[in-house]
């Protein structure tokens, strides 16, 4: 995966509203057409440098499974930034 495709993945999937990480991941693979794997290992560090940034903003919750989670949301920065990278992306392409 080219570097920063992770970001633009999760602030992409994050405008559609807040999700767990689990949740991130399995959106990712399913838009993907299933070609896509995200795995915990870079998922959770990339959630908390684009928290860190202030991109996202999280709370924790129940999912689905009744199990607590932490919800993430895109922020405006954060639409800000993806709107940015997809402007780049399409200059690009």
């Amino acid at each position: 995966m080219p570097s920063g495709a992770l970001v633009l993945l999760i602030l992409r999937v994050l405008r559609s509203g807040p999700l767990h990480g689990y949740a991130i991941a399995q959106r990712i693979h399913s838009l993907s057409s299933e070609v896509l794997r995200v795995e915990e290992g870079v998922l959770y560090p990339a959630l908390q440098r684009i928290l860190l940034k202030g991109w996202v903003s999280s709370e924790w919750g129940i999912s689905e499974t009744n199990r607590k989670v932490r919800f993430y949301r895109l922020t405006p920065a954060g639409r800000k930034q993806l709107d940015a990278e997809l402007s780049g992306y399409d200059r690009v392409h």
